[in-house]
């Protein structure tokens, strides 16, 4: 046997056992695509109050942040929920295009569910001013369009990520009375209640060039009588009936608070605080934001990036979600593996995927029943924290009057 016919067999053993290798992947994938048309419907879905609980996500970025809200959107993923992505103003075209291409193609899931839809006509990206309240109730409103029989309203920013799985949150929220809004109004820089908060007419752009011209071009406002106002956070958890109270206004009290509001520099820091503090809805607060932020140093103005050294911190919180993260840092790697159990550039699993975990295959490409969840050791976490905050809720005063 010459030295060329010495190599011959093992070649050919090892081509024959990658083209079986490949075929066997080619066949899962159009098992797979089969099974897909005889996965249960969209409307397998149940609501209402004798069904778990569900979501609706607003997931806000600016220019740069598209494949940041994707990987948010697959972390937070649940066919249950409703989803919008807004990309900022200042985000060109091409990069909505392409988030949108990108969510269009991410998961089987979420082509079947309809569930997940792009902003396309986006709001300006600053906080200043009216333009982020102003998004944020376009973005309820669309998604109160889209499916009015989610429970609670979501807002989370392209540096946020979750600490827990959707199982674990449907699981522990099935729990807490479904009219309770959560919102933070003792802000972490000591902000307190007032008598008399002063707007100022901003012009983000002038604030943006220098604060000396801003200060130059504000005007000072009376603000409504008989109301008082409120700060806090500026990120959210609101009941479905809340928010429609807010966006359609049955009585004059949203729509007066929205046109001071709209005068106010961060009005996302004070629009629901005080609007739920001054109506019928000051009893179903819970004073907190249920977010993890590692401040800095006094006087606390601005949250710190989180790394590695603040995993185990995290992880012991019980808090559902975190801030602020950088784009690619490790720790997003190490809640991936170690929390969601998630594969890159796949959904977050849960008890609604059924499909073969394979480094071809995704186990959330086939699900059954998507009413049903399966807690992990997180949810115990979050339960736990979830019913301190409920107990200190029920026995100390109503955050309102503070």
């Amino acid at each position: 046997m010459g030295a060329a016919d010495k190599w011959l067999l093992p070649l050919v053993s090892v081509s024959f056992v990658s083209l079986m290798l490949f075929l066997s992947a080619l066949s899962g994938f159009t098992a797979s695509s089969a099974l897909f048309a005889r996965l249960p419907p969209p409307s397998y879905v149940r609501r209402g109050a004798a069904a778990p609980p569900s979501f609706a996500y607003l997931l806000a970025g600016g220019r740069g942040d598209g494949r940041r809200l994707l990987r948010l959107l697959l972390a937070v993923y649940h066919p249950r929920n409703q989803y919008l992505l807004h990309l900022s103003a200042d985000a060109p075209d091409s990069e909505r295009a392409e988030l949108a291409a990108a969510v269009a193609r991410s998961a089987p899931a979420v082509r079947a569910f309809g569930n997940v839809d792009v902003v396309g006509r986006p709001a300006a990206g600053t906080p200043m001013g009216s333009s982020g309240l102003a998004a944020t109730l376009r973005a309820a409103a669309a998604l109160l369009r889209l499916d009015s029989e989610w429970d609670w309203f979501v807002t989370l920013n392209a540096a946020d990520y979750p600490l827990v799985t959707q199982d674990d949150l449907i699981h522990v929220f099935s729990s807490v009375p479904r009219h309770l809004n959560f919102i933070d109004h003792t802000s972490d820089i000591g902000w307190k209640e007032s008598q008399r908060v002063q707007p100022v007419i901003v012009d983000a752009g002038i604030y943006l060039a220098g604060r000396n011209q801003f200060f130059q071009a504000t005007e000072k406002r009376a603000t409504p009588d008989g109301f008082k106002f409120f700060t806090g956070s500026p990120w959210v958890i609101l009941n479905r009936r809340f928010l429609e109270y807010c966006i359609f206004g049955w009585e004059n009290l949203p729509r007066t608070l929205l046109m001071y509001f709209t005068n106010v520099m961060l009005p996302l820091e004070g629009y629901f605080h005080s609007v739920v503090c001054n109506s019928d809805y000051r009893n179903s607060t819970v004073n907190n934001d249920l977010r993890y932020v590692a401040w800095d140093d006094p006087p606390q103005m601005e949250p710190r990036f989180l790394n590695m050294t603040h995993y185990d911190e995290i992880v012991d919180s019980g808090l559902p979600f975190a801030r602020k993260f950088q784009e690619n840092e490790h720790l997003l790697d190490k809640i991936d593996e170690k929390i969601l159990r998630r594969w890159r550039h796949r959904p977050a699993p849960g008890a609604w995927c059924t499909g073969r975990k394979r480094w071809f295959n995704d186990p959330c490409s086939q699900w059954s029943n998507v009413n049903i969840v399966r807690p992990g050791p997180q949810a115990e976490k979050l339960q736990r924290y979830m019913n301190r905050i409920l107990e200190e809720s029920k026995s100390s005063n109503n955050s309102c009057t503070q």
